[in-house]
């Protein structure tokens, strides 16, 4: 007789090792902070345009009262300048832009301080309301300033009798400046002081079983 044939020895079978496994209990996972939608990023921005073009009334108030004036002359026949070296009309440009230029700083602080966000509804929203606000003072300044009738003015005051002449905006670029300002403050403080968002590659890892 022959033994009896011992079945050949059948490999254990296990699972298989997984390089991740579940993660401990209690452990909640890190999602980077979503913004808060695109449709209340573009209602912030369309109030932020609106409150910022109406802030144009404010420029062109204080533009009408603290731009210098240029002094006008007739003799009856034709108006001149009464000062042809004088500085005025640049003074009329350059009190329009620093006053721009603080309220672009005003207005990018504010929106910064209240929103503690950047994107592009936002950047647009500076934008478009720094220069519709510039348009808006910028008219409302020259309605509200002399009269833009030169030669009834001349007549009006009489010949040889110094007027204002029309307050003008000759340099036209500064109807940018609250953009630009506002736009270059927010940037640095979004890239200062907002919050950052979380590495993705600083998670933390579970140890593999196994060899």
């Amino acid at each position: 007789m022959t033994a009896p044939l011992t079945p050949p020895p059948q490999p254990n079978h296990q699972p298989p090792h997984h390089v991740w496994q579940a993660p401990p209990p209690g452990y909640a996972p890190v999602h980077e902070e979503d913004g808060p939608g695109m449709k209340t990023e573009l209602r912030e921005a369309a109030v932020i345009t609106v409150a910022t073009a109406i802030g144009g009334v404010l420029l062109g108030l204080l533009w009408c009262w603290l731009a210098p004036r240029v002094p006008l002359v007739s003799d009856g026949a034709a108006v001149y300048p009464k000062d042809a070296e004088g500085e005025q009309v640049i003074g009329v440009d350059g009190t329009f832009s620093l006053l721009a230029v603080g309220f672009g700083l005003v207005t990018a602080v504010v929106v910064f301080l209240l929103r503690r966000r950047g994107g592009i509804p936002l950047i647009v929203a500076l934008t478009v309301g720094g220069i519709l606000a510039s348009l808006l003072a910028w008219r409302l300044g020259i309605w509200l300033g002399p009269t833009q009738d030169v030669i009834a003015h001349a007549k009006e005051a009489g010949k040889g009798v110094t007027f204002d002449a029309p307050l003008e905006l000759n340099a036209k670029g500064a109807l940018l400046a609250w953009s630009v300002s506002a736009l270059l403050v927010h940037l640095g403080l979004t890239a200062l002081f907002a919050p950052r968002d979380p590495d993705p590659y600083d998670q933390p890892q579970f140890p593999h079983s196994g060899p």
